[in-house]
């Protein structure tokens, strides 16, 4: 049986960094077990330490178990192409940010910015844990929106499929590919430099 592979052995960092920032990537291969509540709520603690403008943590996580009644409206949410492999998720989590401050109601300009710092704390503490944790943009905001109850001040922001790593091997044939070998990334010259943009 085949293996998710060590990040470790496929990436190289051009300049020193924790290895953690390695080892998060995006596989799909699970192996359908459930993860246990406290592994649930280590992932939301580490994203509850996220920073955010004026401290307004204005995330918010919704999910549900693969064992819970809400499992079928989560997943009927994907598209087809993330229905394939998120079969075998132990949890789907949907992310929402509040688009205005709780202090005075007016409009928030980076609540994405501050929910995707949330939703990145949540992806490293699952790859500390070695569990798999891949966040998606391919679902029906619209349908999250009504079957969620979300109400209008609030974005929904994204999906993530996590649980425990599986074979690749289960994986439909054209995304098995992907799962042999994490992806790498452009040299820090192409997206930082100092001055005025000259990318």
């Amino acid at each position: 049986m085949a293996q998710l592979p060590d990040p470790l052995e496929h990436r190289q960092a051009d300049h020193p960094i924790e290895d953690l920032f390695l080892r998060r990537w995006s596989p799909r291969a699970m192996n359908g077990e459930p993860l246990a509540e406290s592994e649930l709520m280590r992932l939301f603690e580490a994203a509850r330490w996220a920073p955010s403008t004026y401290n307004e943590q204005e995330w918010r996580f919704l999910y549900a178990t693969r064992d819970s009644e809400h499992w079928q409206t989560y997943f009927d949410l994907l598209t087809e192409g993330n229905q394939a492999w998120c079969d075998q998720a132990a949890v789907l989590i949907v992310g929402l940010s509040c688009k205005v401050f709780s202090r005075n109601g007016k409009p928030n300009p980076v609540h994405t910015l501050d929910t995707g710092l949330a939703m990145q704390n949540l992806l490293l503490q699952a790859a500390a844990m070695g569990l798999v944790a891949h966040g998606m943009a391919g679902f029906n905001r619209g349908s999250a929106k009504s079957a969620l109850n979300v109400p209008d001040d609030f974005e929904v922001e994204v999906m993530i499929a996590a649980g425990h790593p599986g074979d690749p091997d289960s994986l439909p044939e054209n995304y098995r590919d992907m799962d042999l070998n994490p992806s790498g990334r452009k040299p820090v010259a192409e997206i930082a430099r100092p001055g005025k943009f000259g990318f």
